[in-house]
């Protein structure tokens, strides 16, 4: 599948490129974005190249990560990097969210519109009749966003998460194409 443009009215998303780059790098030296997803500690620009060329370019073309980047239509800053993923072990039509957004973006809403775009593609264009988000158990951040598009609370699910080799203990919500306004 051919990465996708979405547009939202304060947002752009799109394929990540060699010029975002450095952003990418900035964004990811943040702790915050370290302790509750899974970047490379310390996280250079090459982690930064390795993500762009290869795991985004391979899933788009595999069609198991959709990865974009979000930025502002005025000034075209970074505001955030997210994804849907089609693993093989999930049931065919569910899909799961991950999301992580830039210090200096954070509080304004951004990743919670950029995320309502990807969920609405998500059910209309990749035909999902369930979206799934998971989190580290603590993750508050990542909640406040996946409550603010509409997803449920459905648990606690223990060990379900590999954090740098550790098995941590994940919150569970679920998004269906009723639960969006």
């Amino acid at each position: 599948m051919e990465p996708v443009i979405l547009e939202t009215p304060r947002l752009i998303l799109r394929p990540f490129t060699g010029a975002d780059l450095d952003a990418i790098t900035a964004a990811c030296q943040d702790e915050a974005i370290q302790r509750w997803t899974p970047v490379p500690v310390p996280y250079t620009r090459e982690d930064a190249r390795f993500f762009v060329e290869e795991v985004c370019a391979t899933g788009w073309r595999e069609e198991t990560l959709f990865n974009l980047g979000t930025f502002t239509r005025d000034g075209g800053e970074l505001v955030s990097s997210i994804g849907l993923h089609q693993g093989l072990t999930r049931p065919s039509g569910v899909v799961e969210i991950g999301y992580w957004t830039a210090k200096e973006q954070r509080g304004h809403g951004y990743t919670a519109e950029a995320a309502t775009a990807m969920c609405r593609w998500a059910f209309g264009t990749l035909g999902a009749h369930r979206l799934e988000w998971l989190a580290g158990v603590g993750n508050e951040g990542s909640w406040a966003v996946a409550r603010k598009v509409g997803f449920i609370m459905e648990g606690t699910v223990r060990s379900r998460m590999d954090l740098r080799g550790a098995k941590i203990d994940g919150w569970l919500g679920s998004l269906l194409p009723s639960d969006l306004g």
